[in-house]
């Protein structure tokens, strides 16, 4: 198999096993598994409760300094539902503005700190999850800590279905 043919299959398949790590680490910390869905996953902790729709990045080869991922949690005794969580590449610059753009109709300035990055209010939640059903991909960028831009990208192919999978999971907590 030459190189560039090895470096495709690599892309390809990275997003399956990713969903597959997140399946096999699942039953490690009592999660119930609500299916798979293209590039994203479902899942309901019964411990908390919460339910969340989450998605590894897409593989890159630069340097990380965390497991990038984005989720989608509902936390119904808290009444909170479809609140967006990404977990960044890399650390953040102090006091660094963090983008993120969802196809190629939204584009809004995020909040975090650290190695995290959320929406900064409700409506901004509900904004990107209507934008993510029908995007193809979501992309985030920032500085990190080194002063470097990084961009981590997101496929969205099962984002919807596995939103909804977690918000149904949830619907009979109380």
């Amino acid at each position: 198999m030459t190189s560039s043919i090895r470096k495709y299959t690599a892309r390809m398949l990275a997003p399956v096993l990713a969903v597959g790590l997140l399946l096999q680490a699942a039953p490690i910390s009592a999660k119930d598994n609500l299916g798979v869905y293209s590039d994203w996953g479902a899942f309901r902790d019964p411990q908390t409760p919460r339910c969340y729709a989450i998605a590894l990045a897409r593989p890159d080869n630069r340097p990380h300094d965390y497991q990038p991922y984005a989720a989608v949690g509902t936390w119904p005794r808290q009444g909170l539902r479809n609140q967006l969580h990404f977990r960044l590449s890399r650390k953040l610059a102090p006091n660094a503005s963090i983008s993120l753009s969802v196809g190629r109709n939204l584009r809004v300035v995020l909040t975090g700190g650290g190695g995290d990055a959320w929406a900064q209010d409700k409506r901004m939640d509900a904004a990107i999850i209507a934008a993510m059903r029908s995007a193809g991909e979501m992309l985030v960028n920032a500085l990190d800590a080194r002063g470097r831009s990084f961009t981590d990208v997101y496929s969205l192919a099962g984002a919807a279905t596995a939103i909804d999978a977690a918000t149904v999971g949830c619907a009979q907590i109380k």
